[in-house]
C-alpha cells in the first residue's frame, strides 16, 4: 500500500486515502509521537471517528441536493457510506428512513447486518434496536429506520420519510415503481434527501437517475478503495480490465447501447478473441490511418489490423493519437507500423491526400503507404465491416475502451452518438479491416497442367 501511496500526487492522496489510512503509512515513530500528542479523548474519538476515515467520495457532497448518487465499482465502500450516512442521520430526533434494497433479504443481509452495515459500523457507541421480525432499527433519539424492497413498490406506497438509503438500484426488479413511490413519499421534515449506492447497469431507472438535473453523482473504481488487497484488485484488473464487464463492474462506468448501434456491446464482448495479439499467426498486418482535419482539432485514428492465418481479421492495436501536428501523428503512424511489421499503411486522402502521404513518407521513407478516397459515409462504411464482426469473422486481440465507445455510437440510421466529435479511432479500424478483407484479392500464382 505504501508504494502505491507514494505514487500519486496530493490531490489523488488526497482523493484516494482517508486520513486514517494516510496517518497508518507513517513511519511507528511520528504515528505514535501524533497519537500521543491528542488528549485521551481525543485520542479515542480520532480513531473510531469516521469522517478521520472515510475518502472524500464517501462523504455526503457539498450542496444543496435532493438525490446523492454513489455510482462506483464493486468493493469501492458504497455500503459503508451509506450506512455512516444513516447513523450520522439517526443522531437527530424522530427522524423517519427508508431503508431500500434489491430483496428484503439482501436490505437485512447487506444494509442493516452484513459488515459494513449498519449495525456493525454503529459499534457500542448507542447502537439502534435492531427489530428483525419488523424490519425496523430504532435509536435511542427516537428516529426510526424501515426496510423495504424494490422487488415490492406497493409496500413503499403511503409511508411518509426524511431521508431514504437506496441500495443496488440497478438491481432492482421492479425499479421504477418503487422509486416512484419512494420519491412521493418522501416529503418528511424540511430537506428530504435520498442516497442511492449502486453498481451502475443500464436500466431504465439508472437512465432516469444518470440524467435527472441537480442529482449529485460520485464516481468511483474498485482500485480506488486503498485498504483492498493489492492482489485482489490486480487479479480482477488483469481478467476483466477494460471490458464492458470491467468497466461496469469494477470502474463504475454506466456503459449503454446507442439505439440502432451497429456494434452492441454485447456484440463487442462475443468478439473478444481470447488470445494476446502477439501471440496471433498472422498473414497480413496493416495499419489505417483516419488523418484530422486540423491541428488541435479531432484525434488521429490510428489503427492496426491483421488477417490472421485462421482467415479472421484481428484488431491488434488502438494507437490513436491526439493533439499533434502532423509530423507528430505521422511518426506515431510509422512507430505503429514498425513495431507491427505491417506490410502496409492506409490513409484516408479526402482532405489533402498529396499532403497526407507526404507527411507519412517524410516520418519513414521506405512506409509502404495506400491512399484511399472515401465515397460513402462513415456509417456506410462501417456497415459491412460490422457484418464480419456479426458472422465470427472479425475478432479484438483485448480490450480497447475508447475505440469501443466509438463504435457502439456508430448507428444504422447513419449517425453518430458516441464520444467525441467524430469515430475517428472506428473509422481508422474500418479502413484496416476493409483493405485486409473487403478490397479486391490480389492473384495468387496457380501452376495449370495441360
Amino acid at each position: 500500500m505504501l508504494e502505491r501511496f507514494a505514487a500519486l500526487s496530493e490531490a489523488e492522496r488526497s482523493a484516494r486515502f482517508s486520513l486514517w489510512e494516510r496517518l497508518a503509512m507513517l513511519e511507528p515513530g511520528p504515528r505514535r509521537r501524533f497519537l500521543a500528542g491528542l488528549p485521551a479523548r481525543l485520542r479515542g474519538a480520532f480513531l473510531s471517528d469516521w469522517y478521520c476515515r472515510a475518502r472524500r467520495a464517501q462523504i455526503g457532497p457539498d450542496g444543496d441536493w435532493r438525490i446523492w448518487l454513489i455510482m462506483a465499482g464493486r468493493g469501492f465502500g458504497k455500503t459503508r457510506a451509506g450506512a455512516e450516512w444513516v447513523l450520522g442521520l439517526a443522531e437527530q430526533p424522530a427522524l423517519r428512513i427508508a431503508l431500500v434494497g434489491p430483496t428484503d433479504e439482501e436490505a437485512r443481509a447487506v444494509m442493516v447486518e452484513g459488515a459494513s452495515g449498519i449495525l456493525a459500523c454503529a459499534g457500542r457507541s448507542e447502537p439502534p434496536q435492531w427489530e428483525p421480525s419488523l424490519g425496523r432499527l430504532t435509536w435511542p433519539s427516537g428516529s426510526r429506520a424501515t426496510l423495504y424492497s424494490g422487488a415490492h413498490p406497493d409496500g413503499l406506497r403511503g409511508p411518509e420519510h426524511d431521508f431514504a438509503w437506496c441500495d443496488e438500484v440497478a438491481k432492482w426488479a421492479r425499479a421504477e415503481a418503487a422509486w416512484d413511490n419512494m420519491s412521493f413519499g418522501l416529503r418528511r421534515g424540511a430537506r428530504p434527501q435520498v442516497l442511492a449506492t449502486t453498481t451502475p447497469r443500464p436500466t431504465p431507472l439508472m437512465r432516469r437517475l444518470a440524467a435527472l438535473p441537480g442529482v449529485a453523482v460520485t464516481r468511483g473504481r474498485t482500485a480506488d478503495n486503498a485498504v483492498l488487497a493489492e492482489s485482489f484488485v490486480e487479479h480482477v484488473t488483469a481478467l476483466y480490465g477494460g471490458t464492458r464487464l470491467g468497466r461496469q463492474e469494477l470502474d463504475g462506468e454506466l456503459i449503454d447501447d446507442a439505439e440502432g448501434s451497429l456494434w452492441p456491446r454485447a456484440l463487442i464482448e462475443r468478439c473478444r478473441a481470447g488470445t494476446a495479439a502477439g501471440d496471433i499467426a498472422v498473414k497480413r498486418v496493416v495499419v489505417a490511418v483516419d488523418p484530422p482535419v486540423s491541428v488541435g482539432g479531432d484525434a488521429c485514428g490510428i489503427s492496426v489490423c491483421a488477417l490472421g492465418e485462421d482467415g479472421i481479421g484481428y484488431v491488434l492495436e488502438d494507437a490513436t493519437v491526439a493533439g499533434l501536428r502532423p509530423e507528430g501523428w505521422a511518426q506515431a503512424v510509422a512507430a505503429a507500423a514498425a513495431r507491427w511489421h505491417a506490410d502496409r499503411v492506409v490513409a484516408e486522402g479526402n482532405q489533402g491526400g498529396a499532403m497526407v502521404e507526404s507527411v507519412l513518407r517524410g516520418a519513414a521513407v521506405n512506409l509502404p503507404v495506400k491512399i484511399v478516397h472515401a465515397r460513402h459515409g462513415k456509417v456506410a462504411r462501417a456497415e459491412p465491416v460490422a457484418a464480419l464482426f456479426e458472422g465470427r469473422r472479425a475478432k479484438f486481440a483485448g480490450a480497447f475502451p475508447e475505440l469501443e465507445d466509438q463504435l457502439a455510437g456508430l448507428t444504422s440510421g447513419g449517425g453518430y452518438e458516441g464520444p467525441g466529435r467524430s469515430p475517428d479511432r472506428a473509422d481508422a479500424m474500418v479502413w484496416a479491416l476493409t483493405e485486409l478483407m473487403l478490397g479486391k484479392k490480389r492473384a495468387e500464382p496457380r501452376i495449370t497442367v495441360f
